[in-house]
């Protein structure tokens, strides 16, 4: 008995600490299986951390540097010029699902927008997106809003005085200017350039006779001068010195050329990116053409046969360059189709004129066009009735309703 009473005992010190802590210990109940089974858990939280640690972690670095994933990843390093208008022209990737009301315009508006179906909104307030292909670097999606915001912006700083014939020159008249431009227009025709080109011209004529007086006899030194100038800036290979000395027969000779490009590209601070009315023609007949199943390439040719027509008539610098392109569009969209209003809310949305805006625009165009037909200028008119722009030149003016604007 003495024996299995030793074999009980400690075989170490009890000391006070140790019989305090075995008190406390037998007073409280333990859970010998649940605490193992926690740190069996915790081992393996642990080592699982730990292995992520090594193989799986994210390195945190820059995480959107692409204007072509992030729609808003370009907005913090574009600042585009604002203009007062009435329409945002921030596009909606589904206009119909998704609607914003813009702050100080008439946007698109719905009951509730909560609600998932907005089958309830007026057809005639939905425009359609045309820039939701993304994908094609060269049409620009992301930023084409900002671009001609800035354009619209440009075109109202750099442009040509529309009184220069009656106060800055003397020896030039208008039907000079109109002459001298349907020449060029022929040239534009036999060299094959580009129509970007032959506005860009226009263009710089009507900058330089804003500002510059010129005698009659320089005329057309001056616009073989302005239309090398566009040549080099829009076309791939420009048409040298010596060719448009000879397309004047000789007139002037290269170094006469070579003086007056440094005169005008002087005098216009080489400030040579204008916003011309192909530039929003471009843009507006692709609104257009927006609610077709197919492009329609006779409203493209038809309206920008009349743009081309506004070239010629000095007064239609009164007009701003996106003015005219949009009376264009409206204008060949009426004579192409009598039987619906060729403006919509697309239309109003992408270019930002109501058809009260351009009925003064509309009625000249449609004066110039109607008497195009007797004027003695009739390369433009030429150039129209070929067959590769669907001879829209002889298509036949429709009178203009007071009901469409």
């Amino acid at each position: 008995m003495k024996k299995a009473v030793t074999s009980r005992e400690p075989t170490v010190r009890v000391t006070r600490a140790r019989a305090a802590a075995s008190q406390s210990s037998s007073s409280v109940p333990s859970k010998p299986h649940k605490t193992a089974k926690r740190s069996v858990q915790d081992e393996n939280k642990n080592s699982a951390t730990a292995t992520d640690g090594v193989q799986k972690k994210r390195r945190a670095v820059l995480k959107d540097v692409t204007n072509m994933c992030c729609d808003n990843s370009y907005k913090n390093c574009i600042v585009p010029a604002k203009i007062p208008r009435k329409n945002s022209m921030l596009t909606k990737k589904n206009p119909v699902k998704s609607q914003q009301v813009s702050a100080n315009s008439k946007s698109m508006k719905c009951d509730d927008t909560e609600r998932e179906d907005k089958k309830t909104i007026s057809s005639s307030q939905v425009y359609i997106d045309i820039d939701s292909d993304k994908q094609d670097p060269q049409k620009c999606s992301l930023y084409v809003c900002e671009i001609y915001s800035n354009l619209r912006v440009a075109e109202l700083i750099h442009r040509p005085r529309f009184d220069f014939m009656e106060t800055v020159q003397k020896d030039v008249t208008q039907s000079m200017r109109g002459v001298l431009v349907d020449w060029l227009v022929e040239v534009s025709v036999e060299y094959k350039l580009e129509p970007d080109t032959l506005y860009l011209m226009v263009h710089l004529i009507d900058m330089f006779l804003s500002k510059n007086y010129i005698e009659r006899q320089k005329l057309q030194l001056l616009g073989i001068t302005c239309m090398l100038i566009a040549s080099k800036y829009e076309e791939t290979i420009a048409p040298s010195v010596a060719e448009f000395c000879f397309i004047t027969d000789n007139t002037y000779t290269k170094s006469e050329v070579i003086k007056m490009e440094s005169q005008v590209l002087n005098d216009l601070n080489f400030h040579l990116s204008a916003p011309t009315t192909q530039k929003f023609l471009r843009r507006f007949i692709r609104a257009a053409q927006a609610s077709q199943q197919s492009p329609s390439v006779e409203l493209e040719c038809l309206a920008t046969y009349l743009a081309e027509l506004t070239l010629i008539d000095y007064n239609f610098l009164v007009f701003v360059p996106s003015n005219i392109a949009a009376a264009a569009v409206f204008l060949a969209r009426w004579m192409l189709d009598q039987s619906s209003h060729p403006w919509n809310y697309t239309l109003e949305h992408y270019t930002s004129y109501r058809p009260l805006d351009l009925k003064n625009t509309v009625c000249a165009l449609h004066g110039l066009h109607l008497s195009d037909t007797n004027s003695t200028l009739t390369v433009i008119r030429s150039k129209y009735k070929q067959d590769k722009f669907i001879s829209v030149a002889s298509l036949p003016s429709c009178e203009l309703p007071e009901t469409l604007f």
